[in-house]
């Protein structure tokens, strides 16, 4: 495995290899935004980051600042060491549907009890994703969930050769 160099970050940035391992999760008042076939279907400023080393950070919305009936429970889990079993949803709205394009953790581990009912988006399967008005970028890969923004210096796990950092 080749350890990654952490880059340097520049003013007014996180890097993600200061984030702890094991992850942590954090309210955050960063005005956050999710729109999906035309709509805003999820906006907050009391939404919930989750961070980890190497990860740029996953947002998690207040289930009162979601379009709810855009989500469709799926029958889809997942499993994380940290926070338990999520649930998935997929996102339905004007005729258009993404399957398992978002997920929550309905029961949490009490390390997470602050995400309980807080849903996250992919990015890379919503038309859009907003952090204080910037679009993010989704983290590479496709597995992990993470908003990528100015805000973070890297390099992000989730690229080719990452699995192991």
């Amino acid at each position: 495995m080749v350890r990654p160099v952490p880059e340097k970050p520049g003013p007014d940035q996180e890097s993600v290899w200061d984030f702890p391992r094991p992850a942590i999760a954090e309210a955050t008042k960063s005005h956050l935004r999710v729109e999906f076939s035309g709509r805003c279907i999820a906006e907050t400023s009391n939404g919930v980051r989750t961070l980890e080393t190497s990860h740029p950070p996953t947002y998690y919305f207040p289930p009162n600042a979601i379009m709810v009936s855009a989500l469709k429970p799926s029958d889809h889990s997942s499993f994380c060491e940290w926070k338990g079993e999520a649930s998935y949803f997929h996102v339905e709205l004007a005729g258009k549907r993404v399957e398992n394009a978002a997920w929550s953790y309905p029961t949490p581990t009490s390390s997470f009890v602050i995400l309980r009912d807080h849903v996250a988006f992919y990015p890379s399967l919503m038309e859009g994703c907003f952090v204080n008005n910037e679009r993010v970028q989704p983290q590479p890969g496709g597995f992990y969930g993470g908003w990528v923004t100015s805000h973070f210096s890297g390099p992000f796990k989730g690229g080719p050769g990452s699995y192991g950092w």
